[in-house]
């Protein structure tokens, strides 16, 4: 049993973001009572040595919405007193090709 305690908590569902120089990672784990929650890791790459740096936040199903809220109304807020230009990242042979659109319809409804 102690072997079982020390893996990684099986993985259900993920869903890979790439933001320019960082990496999003969203995935659902289960606990050993198949209870769903969301690890939310970001990944982005040291300048000087080229080591990947992930910082990692657990969301718990019984947060979800408070998460979601807290997270709307922080970019609500943002949006409204700055001008946000979210960049849309088409990966192709060139990877430095980007292509701007400005979207100000951002949704996160649970």
């Amino acid at each position: 049993m102690g072997d079982f305690e020390n893996k990684e908590r099986e993985e259900v569902y993920s869903k890979k973001v790439r933001a320019g120089k960082r990496t999003y990672f969203f995935d659902v784990k289960a606990t050993r009572s198949n209870d769903y929650y969301i690890t939310i890791t970001e990944s982005k790459k040291r300048l000087e040595d080229g080591v990947f740096i992930k910082h990692k936040i657990f969301l718990y199903k019984e947060d979800f919405e408070k998460f979601a809220e807290g997270l709307k109304e922080s970019v609500d807020y943002v949006k409204a007193n700055q001008e946000v230009v979210e960049k849309r990242y088409e990966f192709s042979e060139n990877p430095t090709e980007t292509t701007k659109v400005d979207d100000d319809d951002f949704n996160f409804d649970i």
